[in-house]
């Protein structure tokens, strides 16, 4: 009885160690990564790739991260900024949050700015911080073809295969920015005053300074107005970088010293240069809803607006309180991305489960596979586009 009871014991024990085996290695097939990425091809033969400029300030490191995994594909190229009004440790985890994720890691296409800057709304501390971004980005990478700026307040309403499938037939020289040249109230109230921002010229935050005084409109060039948020090509971003002519300086100079500058600078840039007005879509394709009359800024989303959004044929949508419920909705019904998980694409080919991520393994990073929101963003753009060759939404 003895030795039939030990000869059990052992093969019991032996079938135990066997199943605990498989299961690990099915475990460990699932869910490491590639041991080696995918090679990201880039040109006209290949779909576009976006450069997102991603801002924040003081505890705003989760919104950035769970914005960043909304957006992520492995074609496209990011730069993080915490304010500096953000702790170290904030940033220091940001870095080590986005080194967590296997593909970040294996693709190394996300930074975070280090020695952040100060970030003064009304200033034109905005407008310095995003040149310096797309300075920065322009030297990393030279495979992007559209720079975004988005803040911890947007979130996306359509995937990275969505945007970059419609943006296949878009010219690449073309750039989304909302821009009027009616002033307005605006130019009494936001070009003549001369202000000066401090987070410029000084190591610590506070508000920007007003002079008594006001001064004429400058009659060297027009000025035009519009949103803040932008999509802008390569070609465009490398004039106002590079320099080669004084416009971009001269204009720079002016806005420095104007009140919220960011909705003026690059609109005023790309209608007084020959070589790039006429690349102007009169758009941001974003979904915003203002109060009446309209405050400094847009009304927070909720659920109840979440219809709206997913019809609007929007890209991105703003504004949003931190993890408010709609923000799972989105990730539910439209991006189809799990908690703490990159939303995911024909790219990811890994198993979706409770347990493991299907974006920790990836085959071919250049193919892109629009879903139903696609569509809709497309009838968007073809109508922005439409204005554009019938001229009516370029610069006047």
């Amino acid at each position: 009885m003895g030795v039939d009871r030990k000869w059990l014991f052992t093969l019991f024990s032996a079938a135990l160690l066997s199943l605990m085996v498989l299961l690990m290695s099915s475990f460990s097939a699932f869910s490491s990564p590639k041991a080696f990425p995918s090679l990201v091809q880039h040109g006209s033969h290949y779909p576009p790739a976006f450069a997102y400029f991603i801002s924040g300030g003081h505890q705003d490191k989760d919104r950035i991260l769970r914005l960043l995994l909304a957006v992520y594909h492995p074609r496209n190229r990011y730069l993080l900024h915490l304010g500096r009004d953000a702790r170290d440790e904030e940033r220091k985890a940001l870095v080590a949050a986005t080194r967590a994720v296997p593909a970040i890691r294996a693709f190394g296409n996300v930074d975070v700015v280090g020695k952040a800057d100060y970030v003064t709304y009304l200033g034109s501390s905005n407008v310095a911080i995003a040149l310096r971004a797309a300075a920065i980005m322009l030297k990393l990478d030279s495979g992007w073809n559209w720079f975004i700026t988005l803040s911890a307040r947007d979130y996306p309403l359509i995937t990275q295969d969505d945007l970059s499938h419609v943006f296949s037939s878009v010219r690449r020289d073309l750039n989304f920015i909302e821009h009027t040249g009616d002033l307005g109230w605006k130019e009494s109230d936001r070009f003549q005053p001369i202000v000066v921002d401090p987070a410029l010229y000084l190591a610590r935050k506070s508000q920007i300074f007003q002079a008594t005084e006001k001064r004429a409109t400058p009659n060297a060039f027009k000025i035009f107005t519009g949103s803040p948020w932008v999509i802008l090509s390569r070609p465009f971003l490398e004039f106002c970088i590079f320099g080669w002519d004084n416009l971009p300086r001269t204009l720079l100079m002016y806005f420095t010293n104007v009140k919220l500058s960011q909705e003026g600078y690059f609109h005023s840039v790309i209608c007084n240069a020959p070589e790039f007005k006429n690349t102007t879509v009169n758009g941001n394709l974003r979904y915003i809803v203002w109060d009446d009359p309209p405050k400094m800024e847009p009304l927070f989303l909720n659920a109840s607006a979440y219809n709206q959004m997913a019809e609007s044929g929007a890209a991105f949508a703003r504004q949003f309180q931190f993890n408010n419920p709609v923000l799972d909705m989105i990730d539910e019904k439209i991006l189809h991305r799990g908690s703490h998980r990159a939303t995911p694409g024909v790219w990811c080919t890994g198993r979706r489960s409770w347990w493991a991520d299907p974006c920790s393994q990836w085959g071919d990073v250049n193919i892109v596979k629009p879903g139903p929101q696609a569509k809709k963003l497309q009838g968007s753009v073809s109508n922005l586009l439409d204005g554009w060759n019938s001229q009516t939404n370029q610069c006047r």
